[in-house]
């Protein structure tokens, strides 16, 4: 099958929640520290929803954030991971590509964030059997299918008659 760059201008919404319902174990590559950088709150996020979130920074290995240690690269990862989530600029996904595709076993999914596209690097990896998702947020994603955007006012198009669930924490943390 050859690659077709027009495929990856708008997904479905059943492959986008499929994937956010499978996946357990995400590594986000340009994890930042810096409070004020989206990387550093969809890790909280992600985490907070029982994903197992591996941070990705060589600057910052072997420090802990929200109880996950960070890695200087995935290949000092030991367990598998079902996502590679890349967080730095579309030049960036090629070489970051490459060293997903010398994991083993191979991530399911390589997820480029909002703004990021590569469409070599997306071509390599759906060669190798990945799914791959380019310039989209799990984050907003989840916020999306779970109804906690709709529920602070943002229009998602989805029609709900969920309810926010009262809990311990907070009533927008809700599942998908």
């Amino acid at each position: 099958m050859s690659f077709d760059p027009r495929q990856h201008d708008a997904y479905p919404d059943a492959l986008i929640h499929g994937i956010l319902k499978s996946v357990k174990s995400i590594a986000l590559v340009g994890f930042s520290n810096n409070e004020a950088r989206p990387s550093y709150f969809v890790t909280k996020y992600l985490i907070e929803r029982g994903y197992t979130v591996y941070p990705i920074n060589p600057a910052l290995a072997g420090q802990v954030f929200f109880g996950a240690t960070v890695y200087a690269s995935l290949s000092e990862i030991s367990d598998p991971i079902d996502m590679v989530d890349i967080f730095r600029n579309s030049e960036a996904a090629g070489p970051i590509t490459d060293e997903t595709l010398a994991l083993d076993p191979l991530p399911k999914i390589l997820w480029m964030q909002l703004g990021v596209r590569n469409d070599e690097a997306a071509a390599k990896a759906e060669a190798k059997g990945l799914t791959v998702i380019m310039n989209r947020c799990p984050k907003i994603e989840y916020g999306r299918f779970s109804g906690e955007i709709g529920w602070s006012g943002v229009n998602t198009g989805l029609l709900t008659s969920k309810k926010p669930m009262l809990g311990t924490k907070s009533w927008q943390k809700r599942g998908i």
